[in-house]
C-alpha cells in the first residue's frame, strides 16, 4: 500500500543537518522530503532552497509554526536541543533530535515528561546503534563462543587540536557530548545489565578550547561485567576499537576485521584441581589448549549500517512498528553523561529547565 513521505522541518544547516542528514536521505526521496529548512545564515537558507525546493526561515520558531512541516529534525548547536525539542514537541509536532538529547540529565528528564504529554513523538537519533561491527560483534557475544563475557573495552580515540565550538563548553561541546553519546550508548547496551557504578575521568590534552577532548569511563553492571570506553583527542597511537574477553576466548575489532581467538567447542577440557603443594619449576602443569584462531570481516547477519534509523523512523511513523531506540534508553545515556561530568571543571550549570 502507497504512503505519502514524511514532511520534514530541518533546524540547523551545518555539519550534521546538511552533511548529515540531507546526505543520508539521498535514495529516501519516497520516504522522507524536506517541505522546510531553518538556519542562522543566509548562504545555508539559499544553498537548502535550490537544491530541495522547501521553504527556508531565519529562525526556528517560523519553521516549526510551517503547516506543512510533520517532523522536526533537531541538528542545531547541543545546547540548544533542549529548547528546540521543547518547542517543536508543544507545537504537536514529531522531534528528530540529533545526538546528544540535551546537555544535561535533568533535561533529559524534563523532556521525556514532555514528550510523554505531546501529541508529537520524539525520537534520538543515536544512529551509531546501527554499526555494522557493533551488531555483528553483539551477535557472536549472544552466541555463547566466548563462553561467559566479563570486560569489554570500547575505544575511539585519534589526536587534533580542535578549535570550533565543539571545544567550548558554552556551547554544549566536548568529547562527552559529542562522541560520548554514541560509545556512552553502546556501553550501555553491551552491558546488558543494570549500572551497578560509574566512574568517569575527563581531561582537556589537544584540544585549544575549555571542553574536556580525552575521556575514561568505567560501568560496572549488576550482572559483574565491566564496560571501559574511553575517547580522546589527544591519543598518538590508538588501540583496537572494540576488545571483548570471555571465559572461553576474546576477540577485537577495528571498523572492517574482527580478529577471533577461542576454545574449539568441540574439545571437552579435561577435569583440573588446584594443587596446594610445594611447586616445581613450572608455573602449575602444563596443559595443551585446543585453540582456534581467525580473522573475518565484519558482516552481520542483520544487515544495517548508520544510515538504517531512518528506515526504523519511516516505520515506526507510518506503520506503527516500535522504533528501536526507546527514550528511556536515551535518558539513560544522558544520567552517565552527567554523572561523569559531575563536580568535574566540565560540568555543564545555569541550563534551564521548564
Amino acid at each position: 500500500m502507497a504512503t505519502s513521505p514524511i514532511m520534514i522541518g530541518l533546524a540547523g544547516l551545518g555539519r550534521a543537518g546538511w552533511g548529515m542528514h540531507c546526505e543520508e536521505l539521498k535514495g529516501r526521496e519516497e520516504q522522507f522530503r524536506y517541505v522546510a529548512a531553518c538556519d542562522l545564515l543566509e548562504d545555508r537558507r539559499k544553498a537548502m532552497a535550490e537544491r530541495f525546493g522547501c521553504a527556508v526561515y531565519g529562525c526556528i520558531e517560523e519553521m516549526i509554526a510551517d503547516p506543512n512541516v510533520e517532523l522536526v529534525c533537531v541538528a542545531t548547536r547541543s545546547i540548544d536541543h533542549f529548547a528546540h525539542v521543547k518547542m517543536a514537541l508543544e507545537a504537536g509536532k514529531d522531534v528528530f533530535d540529533e545526538k546528544p538529547m540535551c546537555v544535561t540529565y535533568e533535561e533529559a528528564l524534563a523532556l521525556k515528561a514532555i514528550a510523554d504529554r505531546a501529541k508529537g513523538t520524539l525520537y534520538i537519533r543515536h544512529n551509531r546503534r546501527f554499526e555494522p561491527a557493533f551488531q555483528h560483534i553483539r551477535e557472536i557475544i549472544a552466541s555463547g563462543l566466548l563462553g561467559e563475557v566479563y570486560e569489554i573495552k570500547l575505544r575511539r580515540v585519534g589526536y587534533g587540536r580542535r578549535d570550533d565550538w565543539q571545544s567550548l563548553l558554552a556551547f554544549g561541546g566536548g568529547q562527552l557530548l559529542n562522541w560520548g553519546p554514541h560509545i556512552v550508548d553502546h556501553s550501555l547496551r553491551l552491558l546488558e545489565s543494570p549500572v551497578k557504578s560509574v566512574w568517569g575521568d575527563l581531561k582537556r590534552i589537544a584540544a585549544v578550547g575549555d571542553a574536556e577532548d580525552h575521556l575514561k569511563i568505567v560501568l560496572t553492571g549488576e550482572n559483574g561485567r565491566v564496560v571501559d570506553m574511553e575517547i580522546s583527542g589527544g591519543a598518538a597511537i590508538s588501540e583496537p576499537e572494540y576488545l571483548v574477553w570471555g571465559t572461553n576466548g576474546a576477540l577485537s575489532c577495528d571498523e572492517r576485521t574482527i580478529t577471533l581467538k577461542y576454545l574449539d567447542p568441540t574439545v571437552p577440557l579435561l577435569p583440573r584441581a588446584a594443587d596446594p603443594g610445594t611447586p616445581g619449576t613450572s608455573f602449575g602443569s602444563p596443559e595443551m589448549l585446543a585453540w582456534i584462531q581467525e580473522v573475518i570481516p565484519v558482516n552481520p547477519a542483520l544487515p544495517v549500517n548508520t544510515t538504517s534509523i531512518w528506515d526504523y523512523l519511516y516505520r515506526t511513523i507510518r506503520e506503527g512498528e516500535p522504533f528501536p531506540i526507546t527514550l528511556d534508553e536515551a535518558v539513560g545515556v544522558m544520567q552517565v553523561v552527567s554523572a561523569v561530568k559531575a563536580g568535574t571543571p566540565f560540568e555543564i550549570t545555569g541550563a534551564v529547565v521548564v
